[in-house]
């Protein structure tokens, strides 16, 4: 499964990537007199209202989608991360301040809180981004922090404070590559979820504007036409549904390669067996 999952994963980046040369027609191209026409040889993923190319909208939406979502998790991760490394490593005051904010975004549901920044912020792709972002900061704050209480307490940790190493080099050097394995999992994981994310708010007409195409908007175009034209809102779900599966799948198996806990335990479980 993760295999699978990682080969689905690279022919979405290809994708991503390649769109444009790879889709049949463009984005907004649309032909007169062949509307709402169900998949065909010409058509793979028939047309929709307008008598565009679903296929080709849906192989152009996976780079908006993809890159939405690896940049509000960036922003998510940077920020988190850091967050949680000086949150952890110390402690006091500082650890109670940053993380007690941490819990108050925490407590937002996660699309109300997007909805709420751009309520603020105005609709778009690039504020989708940055709410989305700021959505899941808190999340990386925690598993980092949590990571890092138990890496500052290490044997090497103390060695290295004693021989003269400052707190940068020590937290940046030492403690963060140890707490690493979680982090990693997290972004797989969060990538998954920050997709789907952009995938409502473009569905609500917050994220990606028309007619640029995005995998949430063309679901949402496509509820209307359900009855007569069932495609225009499959495919596009098919494609949000696959990513995010995929995301899941690579998440759990890097959880249990990279958490020696985990990892222990399936052996035993082996083991038993």
């Amino acid at each position: 499964m993760a295999v699978a999952s990682s080969l689905v994963l690279l022919a979405l980046i290809v994708v991503g990537l390649f769109g444009g040369s790879l889709a049949p027609y463009g984005f907004n191209e649309q032909f007169v007199g062949d509307q709402l026409e169900s998949p065909s040889g010409s058509h793979w993923f028939g047309t929709d209202d307008f008598g565009r190319d679903v296929f080709s909208r849906v192989l152009l939406g996976a780079e908006v989608s993809l890159r939405v979502g690896a940049v509000a998790v960036g922003i998510s991760l940077v920020a988190g991360v850091l967050i949680g490394l000086f949150a952890g490593y110390y402690g006091r005051w500082i650890d109670d301040a940053l993380m007690r904010f941490m819990d108050m975004l925490f407590a937002f549901p996660a699309l109300l809180m997007a909805i709420a920044v751009l309520a603020i912020l105005g609709r778009g792709e690039t504020n989708a981004m940055i709410a989305i972002g700021i959505v899941y900061t808190p999340i990386f704050a925690r598993v980092t922090r949590a990571s890092v209480l138990t890496v500052r307490e290490e044997v090497f940790i103390r060695a290295s404070r004693s021989s003269g190493a400052g707190d940068a080099r020590v937290i940046f050097r030492h403690v963060l590559p140890n707490a690493a394995p979680p982090i990693i999992v997290q972004t797989t994981i969060s990538l998954a979820f920050a997709i789907l994310s952009e995938a409502a708010l473009s569905f609500i007409g917050l994220g990606t504007q028309p007619p640029d195409p995005s995998w949430g908007r063309m679901l949402s175009e496509g509820r209307g036409f359900i009855e007569q034209a069932w495609w225009m809102a499959l495919f596009p779900g098919l494609a949000i549904f696959v990513t995010v599966l995929a995301f899941n799948v690579l998440g759990d198996a890097l959880r249990d390669v990279l958490d020696p806990r985990q990892r222990s335990a399936l052996s035993g479980k082996g083991a038993a067996r």
